[in-house]
């Protein structure tokens, strides 16, 4: 069975029957572990209970029906041991993750545990009794943590995803240090139920995957509130999502730490937004330095201190993990609560930077270190890993990492874009335009990023526009202004008629669905947020209405259609292919008779 494979390669496979379910077995009785990412490997008592759940289910109904998949060793999967890297604490879970109970109703099976930064604390991947993890390019180096294990067996193909966490950064610098996607959702978009907190007020579970489409794909069946976790949250349905202002922020001031090579990477990344029609801006970083310093260096630490001491006495963490949590004993009751009042002040500025901009784009990681050196200098080499990442949950944040150069030295490079919360549509639409635009191979694969899905979630609707509301038209306003954003420019289905309508103010079309003599109609389909189609509908007047309409790939969407009565004394202009086309038909022959003359036809 073959590694380096999507989920849609598993996909096929299963669809042309290269494979059949029952060959996980074999697959997860050769993996090796050499480089310590693995924690635990699936059992084939445990890869039978789930085989045989999946045998009673229609597999053409499960999105990801037997696609593998790993998961951090501080989130619950019913049959395995959680460990947090923390041997004393082992338990057999009984039950699993919410996120991991949504994964496996939609087919997938989990194949085994990996490793992390011992109780998620830690961007290297070395602070585990299971071993360090090796970076998947060489061995010598780190691999990021914590969610160092779940990057590296997606790096090396092991599995297409694998969940993470992030509290700090530990689902995008092993991402960036392995040249693979890591999705950081904005926080509450999925349940924390079944997971060992490291912060529990800023834990999120992230996505690693070869591709931004795999992770998206993870992501949606993921999402969704929980009313047994206090820090779930209702998505509000009423972001837009597409980037639509044009405009990236990257730091002023930036550090590398002395890495040339990353340095010179991140030129390129900021090169390819300007070449991807950015404007690219420099914005002051002082107060996310400020913010991403506070974790460790404040009162915040004792939030880790907390979820450790809840399980294992001090002296039996981690040396560096013990060192950490023993700092809290400097802070008192009433320094969390002045460490939370300069939180809430800084991250409200931080959002105001960032509302003039799509995104802010940040290196993942300003440098990457040898194992060796790290261990040598713990505490350091690792606040080092966190300068462009720890101040994104404290500032509720979302943020996708991806893949951006090989350096010169063979070792992967990322960038992170980072957007207000619940851009997390928004920021994988880019990323996808990015990872097509990078074509760097697929983690260590030679294999190359094919677009294989349309980014779309539940919170927005398609609409259709053929008139008024297109782009640069009189009505345009009333899309843009409710957070609408234009996904495509196409036609109808070669199955309408389009009419100039007779006293419309401003100049509007009207679209009729005909079983024959029909044309294709010039069309723009939007994205608008569920909560505000609402508002937009309420202003459509008589005689148009919101309807079906059929594109010219076969799908229906929403769109603007007309009454029949309105046709009757109505202009056809369908030969024109559509209203813009009938607009200049007007600006050649200004003198000819028209429904509309020029100055009636706003533009």
């Amino acid at each position: 069975m073959q590694k380096q494979w999507t989920i849609q390669d598993w996909q096929i496979a299963y669809a042309e029957q290269q494979i059949q379910v029952i060959d996980l077995y074999d697959y997860v009785a050769n993996i090796e572990n050499h480089d310590h990412a693995w924690i635990e490997l699936a059992s084939p008592e445990l890869l039978k209970r789930q085989i045989a759940h999946l045998t009673t289910k229609d597999s053409a109904a499960l999105p990801l029906y037997g696609i593998p998949f790993a998961v951090k060793d501080n989130i619950d999967v019913a049959g395995f041991h959680t460990t947090a890297a923390c041997i004393e604490v082992s338990y057999l879970a009984e039950h699993d993750a919410v996120v991991v109970e949504k994964l496996k109703a939609a087919g997938a099976i989990v194949i085994g545990k990996t490793n992390l930064d011992q109780f998620a604390t830690g961007l290297v991947g070395v602070r585990s009794p299971f071993g360090a993890v090796k970076n998947s390019f060489n061995p010598e180096y780190i691999s990021g943590g914590s969610s160092s294990g779940s990057a590296v067996v997606v790096a090396n193909g092991c599995v297409p995803f694998a969940l993470g966490t992030d509290t700090a950064g530990s689902g995008r610098v092993p991402a960036g240090h392995n040249n693979i996607v890591g999705l950081k959702p904005t926080k509450g978009w999925c349940s924390t139920t079944g997971l060992i907190p490291a912060c529990r007020t800023i834990d999120v579970i992230s996505i690693f995957a070869l591709t931004v489409d795999d992770a998206w794909q993870a992501a949606q069946i993921m999402q969704g509130y929980d009313e047994n976790d206090a820090y779930s949250r209702q998505h509000p349905a009423h972001v837009p999502s597409q980037f639509s202002k044009g405009k990236i922020a990257i730091p002023a001031q930036l550090e590398f730490y002395g890495d040339v090579e990353t340095e010179k990477a991140f030129q390129i990344a900021i090169e390819r937004v300007e070449a991807l029609g950015y404007q690219v801006e420099k914005i002051d970083f002082s107060i996310f330095n400020q913010l991403a310093q506070a974790l460790y260096n404040e009162a915040w630490v004792a939030e880790r201190t907390v979820a450790v001491e809840r399980m294992i006495r001090r002296e039996q963490a981690h040396p560096v993990i013990a060192h950490i949590i023993a700092q809290a004993d400097k802070f008192q009751a009433t320094d969390a609560m002045q460490a939370e009042y300069t939180r809430a002040e800084l991250a409200r500025k931080i959002n105001l930077v960032l509302a003039a901009y799509d995104a802010l784009m940040v290196p993942t990681s300003p440098t990457i270190y040898k194992i060796a050196e790290v261990e040598a200098d713990p505490i350091v080499k690792n606040s080092h890993m966190g300068a462009y990442t720890n101040f994104v949950n404290f500032a509720d944040l979302s943020a996708i990492a991806v893949p951006n150069v090989i350096r010169g030295d063979a070792l992967p490079s990322g960038v992170t874009f980072i957007a207000q919360a619940w851009m997390d549509q928004a920021l994988a639409n880019f990323a996808q335009t990015w990872q097509t635009h990078v074509q760097l191979n697929l983690g260590t694969s030679t294999q190359s990023y094919q677009k294989t899905i349309h980014i779309h979630s539940q919170h927005f609707v398609k609409l259709a526009v053929v008139g008024a509301h297109l782009t640069g038209m009189p009505l345009n306003f009333q899309l843009t202004t409710r957070g609408g954003t234009l996904r495509q420019k196409t036609t109808s289905a070669a199955h309408y008629q389009l009419f100039a309508l007779k006293n419309t103010v401003p100049p509007k079309p009207g679209l009729q669905y005909v079983q024959k003599d029909g044309h294709a109609i010039e069309l723009e389909v939007w994205d608008i947020p569920l909560a505000n189609f609402g508002a937009i509908v309420a202003e459509v007047p008589a005689p148009l209405g919101i309807g079906n309409v059929q594109l010219a790939d076969g799908t229906w969407v929403k769109g603007f259609i007309c009454e029949a009565y309105a046709l009757v004394d109505a202009t056809n202009i369908s030969h024109l292919g559509g209203w813009r086309a009938y607009i200049h038909s007007l600006q050649a022959a200004p003198t000819q008779s028209k429904s509309h003359s020029i100055g009636e036809i706003a533009l």
